[in-house]
């Protein structure tokens, strides 16, 4: 009502935001097959190259307009359906291409939601896919940054657990090494005393 735009607003885990989708292009079926995470009928709405999903706007487009259309539909399924935690729907978006290092208006990636939110399943997804924990969003934060301010210690951890898993090259997590450094994160990383030796 007051003109102002998302890029005005933080993620706030259990915020409920009502927005106005533009209903043109499918836009709307989008957002709610995202919304609920329905693979399905993602499926059916252009989130994929090799889709036969047109409207009467995207049936204009020569092939560079729509990759790029595809693009950004896929993207926005992935960020919602990172945010919402509907893991299944993430696969799906990321098997068929969508882009898990594309950016909201204000930098975000679907880490960074999917971080702010506990989404730990999703958290693995987008990792495995190429996430990564060091992008920076408009405001200098990193996932692991907005975990850490947000208290979503569970993101914090899943996070550690998979940065250090990739850094040591291992692919076990139950490497006596990665565990280690798995079990120095869960229990705070020791005392500030023990902190200071």
């Amino acid at each position: 009502m007051d003109k102002a735009t998302l890029k005005f607003h933080d993620v706030v885990p259990g915020g409920i935001i009502s927005l106005r989708i533009w209903h043109y292009d499918g836009w709307t079926e989008l957002v709610l097959a995202a919304v609920e995470g329905d693979s399905s009928k993602l499926s059916c709405l252009g989130v994929a190259e090799d889709s036969f999903y047109r409207t009467t706007n995207s049936q204009h487009f020569d092939d560079k307009q729509w990759k790029r259309w595809i693009s950004q539909r896929a993207f926005m399924a992935l960020y919602v359906a990172s945010h919402r935690g509907h893991s299944e729907a993430v696969q799906y978006l990321l098997e068929h291409g969508a882009n898990c290092q594309g950016r909201s208006p204000v930098g975000r990636t679907p880490l960074h939601v999917a971080a702010a939110m506990s989404r730990l399943d999703c958290i693995s997804l987008l990792l495995k896919y190429g996430a990564s924990i060091n992008d920076r969003d408009a405001k200098g934060e990193t996932p692991m940054s907005l975990a850490c301010r947000l208290n979503c210690s569970q993101s914090r951890r899943r996070m550690f657990l998979f940065h250090w898993t990739v850094k040591l090259g291992t692919k076990d997590p139950m490497d006596p090494v990665v565990n280690k450094a798995f079990q120095r994160v869960k229990a705070g990383f020791g005392s500030e005393k023990e902190n200071k030796t």
